[in-house]
């Protein structure tokens, strides 16, 4: 009986551990550059480390650019803002993301690290120019 119950132990903290939650806090990224930038630096590297992460950029006004993501069935939704020393991701919308009560998919994290990543290292090539 005590193997059965420990086999039964076993198997339940095995399931309950690949059942690791999916959705995490929604972050959104606040970020200063360490030098000034023209507007048009700041929205090229916008856009390339969009393009470079699968992010659809689009002009919303000045110093704003709308971000589209589909990936997998999935679609997410942001908005950077821009100035020529910072920069800000917020989040929008999405599909598909399990988005709620300020959790979403742990994947929109990782996608938005990635541009805020791009955006740095591609406004750190035009600094060193």
């Amino acid at each position: 009986m005590n193997k059965k119950i420990g086999f039964a132990l076993f198997v339940t903290a095995v399931l309950l551990t690949g059942c690791a939650p999916r959705t995490a806090p929604i972050q959104n990224v606040s970020q200063t550059v360490g030098q000034s930038y023209s507007d048009e630096q700041m929205k090229q590297a916008i856009v390339q480390a969009g393009a470079a992460n699968h992010w659809v950029m689009t002009p919303a006004g000045p110093g704003v650019m709308n971000g589209h993501l589909a990936e997998r069935g999935h679609t997410a939704d942001i908005r950077v803002n821009y100035t020529a020393n910072s920069y800000q991701i917020q989040y929008v919308s999405s599909q598909n993301l399990k988005a709620g009560s300020g959790q979403i998919h742990r994947n929109y994290n990782r996608w938005i690290q990635n541009l805020s990543q791009g955006i740095q290292t591609r406004l750190a090539v035009e600094a060193a120019k």
